[in-house]
Order: structure tokens, then sequence, then C-alpha cells
């Protein structure tokens, strides 16, 4: 059979596993987010706070993306999955509990959904970073296109079910479903046995590692263009999905 995008996804059990749990994942995220802009909704009614929400979720990686990507760099990527995963489902599971108990405040699904994107934040480069590990460099290219189909997924799917699921149901179930997602993403990261990479060179450090990543970025035409169109589209996008949670 002659090589096509699902090349990777078909010749390589480990990138599989994480690409499907990636799927699970991302429509579990977008469930959430319909989930805490709901629940925000019933706890306060300024459309301020129902708009913060959005703000909370993309906040973290304002505050913490650069170092997020230096240090997925310098630490054990498998070990800091686990970490950033485990963190996720701690988040989640709390928010579920406290939604199912009813003692939920505007001010703890602010705190907890800002504490999410955190997870998200570190998460995100690390699980980006790995791919060049799970299949050789002629399939690379397709690998990293595949990658981007998760978070399209989660974004086609995840508002649609969180919908039904919250209408049915309410969000403190939607909270314990995302919690499931990082559960499926745990067991697969937990049995992937990582080849570490041998070097002789020092441990660099995160600073050093967030400098020399933005010199890099700076002296890189085609990489400004593209942080600036994402920055730009983020941007707008981002207060299109608070307004939409106002519907």
């Amino acid at each position: 059979m002659s090589d096509s995008l699902w090349t990777p996804v078909r010749r390589h059990a480990v990138f599989r596993r994480l690409w499907l749990a990636g799927v699970v994942s991302n429509v579990g995220t977008w469930m959430q987010n319909v989930g805490a802009a709901w629940a925000m909704t019933s706890l306060s009614p300024s459309p301020l706070m129902v708009a913060l929400v959005q703000s909370a979720t993309s906040l973290p990686v304002l505050v913490v993306g650069l170092p997020a990507g230096a240090v997925a760099d310098i630490v054990d990527r498998r070990r800091l999955l686990l970490v950033t995963q485990t963190w996720m489902l701690a988040v989640t599971a709390l928010l579920a509990v406290l939604a199912f108990a009813d003692v939920m405040t505007a001010t703890l699904l602010l705190a907890l959904t800002f504490a999410l994107g955190i997870g998200v934040a570190m998460n995100t480069p690390t699980w980006q970073a790995i791919t060049a590990e799970l299949v050789p460099p002629s399939e690379l290219m397709r690998a990293v296109a595949l990658n981007a189909l998760p978070i399209n997924i989660g974004r086609a799917i995840g508002p649609a079910l969180g919908g039904i699921v919250v209408a049915a149901s309410g969000p403190a179930l939607v909270f314990a479903l995302n919690a499931a997602s990082f559960v499926a993403v745990l067991v697969v990261v937990y049995r992937w046995r990582r080849e570490t990479p041998r070097t002789v060179l020092p441990t660099e450090r995160v600073i050093g590692a967030t400098r020399a990543g933005i010199r890099y970025a700076r002296h890189a035409p085609p990489v400004v263009a593209v942080l600036v169109r994402t920055g730009v589209f983020i941007m707008c996008a981002s207060a299109f999905w608070a307004m939409r949670s106002l519907q």
C-alpha cells in the first residue's frame, strides 16, 4: 500500500494510541469549555464573568507558553506528560466533585479553569515535541499534520456533545467526562516505554533555553509570521468563543 497521510497511524502503534487518546482528550476539553461557561451563567448573571471563563482558559498560554516549550526540551518528556495529565485530571475531578455537591462558586470556577489552562499550556509543547520520537523522519511531516486533526475534531464535536450533556444532566457530568478523558491519555503515556536520548551536552536551564528560543524566533521570519497570525487568530477567536458561550 502506498504511503498516505495516515501512514504514521497505521505503522506505529504508540503514535496511533497517543493520537486516538488525543482525539478523546480534545473532545473532552471542548466539552469542558461549554460546561464551564454554562456553569458560570448559573453562578453569576454578569456577561463579564462568563467571558472571563474564556480568559481563564486562554491566559495560561500567554503566561507559561514560552517556558513550557523550554521545559519540554529539558526534562524527560514522558514524565512531564504524566505530571501534566495527572494535574489536569485532578483539576477536572475537583470541578466535578464541587459541581455535583452544588458548592461551586464563580471564583472557584475561574480559579480551577485557570489551573486547568496551566496544565494545558504545559502539556501542549511536550505533546508536540514527542512526535519526532514516535515516527521516522520520513513520516514526520505526515505525523505533524495528523496532530492537528484531534484539535479540529474536538472543536467540531466537543461543543455539540457538551451542549447535549449539559442540557440532559448539567455541567457536573461534563467535568466528570473530561476527567475520564485524561485517564485514557494517562494509561497510554504510562505504557509508553520511551528510549531516553543520550547526550554529552550539559543540562540547559529554563531561562537560558527560553532566551535561546526567543532569539531563534526573532531571526526566523517564517516563525515570526506564524506567531503573528496565530496570535491574531487566537485574540479574535477567543472573543468569539466567549460571546458564543453567552448565547
